[in-house]
């Protein structure tokens, strides 16, 4: 199983019909097939890291991963979430005791950003982002 946990706050513009829209839209991307469980919803770890909300989704291996990086449903949105975001960090985790697994998945990472530069440069304007859309 491979977890992807994002931790992250809005921007201080974004309206709460806005917020609603973005957690809505992190729900859709949340369900789709490839996606094993997953939950979206108040950040409970310490106020003064800054984060508000968390968006948590498991995915089965590496092949799921792939479906879930490239479902048009997780691509639609993106482009709805990331402009709305001041702060975002990325905790990946997994049972497989694989030791690469982590270059894996950074790789993916790294080709989908060269497929999507717009979506490389969403991720850059994020004032506090701790994913890097470059290696």
């Amino acid at each position: 199983m491979i977890v992807n946990m994002l931790r992250f706050s809005f921007r201080e513009e974004t309206t709460d019909e806005e917020k609603a829209e973005v957690l809505a839209a992190m729900r859709r991307t949340a369900t789709v097939e490839s996606v094993s469980f997953s939950t979206v919803g108040q950040d409970l770890g310490d106020p003064a890291e800054g984060y508000t909300h968390a968006y948590v989704v498991g995915v089965e291996d590496l092949t799921a991963l792939e479906r879930y990086m490239y479902d048009q449903v997780h691509l639609d949105g993106d482009s709805g979430i990331l402009p709305h975001l001041a702060r975002l960090s990325a905790v990946r985790l997994s049972d497989d005791p694989d030791p690469g697994l982590g270059g894996t998945i950074m790789a993916m990472h790294l080709k989908k950003v060269a497929k999507y530069p717009e979506w490389s440069r969403l991720l850059d304007a994020i004032p506090d982002g701790r994913i890097p859309a470059k290696s």
